[in-house]
C-alpha cells in the first residue's frame, strides 16, 4: 500500500484576519527575521499579491523583495 501525501501550503489556511493576526504574532515572537520575512510572504500570497501590492501602493516586486 502506498501512502499519499499532498502539499502543505501555509496560505491556504490563513482565511481570516483572526488567524492572519496570529501567525504574524507567532512569527514576531519568535524573533527570527528570516522567519518573520517568510511569514510575510505567506500572508502576501494568502491575501493574492496583486490585490496587496494595489492596496498598499508598491509593485509586486517590492513586496518580494527582489
Amino acid at each position: 500500500m502506498t501512502t499519499r501525501t499532498t502539499a502543505y501550503d501555509v496560505a491556504d489556511y490563513l482565511t481570516s484576519e483572526a488567524r492572519v493576526a496570529a501567525y504574524r504574532e507567532l512569527a514576531t515572537e519568535e524573533g527570527d527575521p528570516k522567519a518573520l520575512a517568510a511569514a510575510l510572504g505567506n500572508v502576501a500570497r494568502a491575501k493574492g499579491m496583486t490585490r496587496l501590492a494595489k492596496a498598499t501602493g508598491l509593485t509586486r516586486e517590492a513586496l518580494i523583495g527582489r
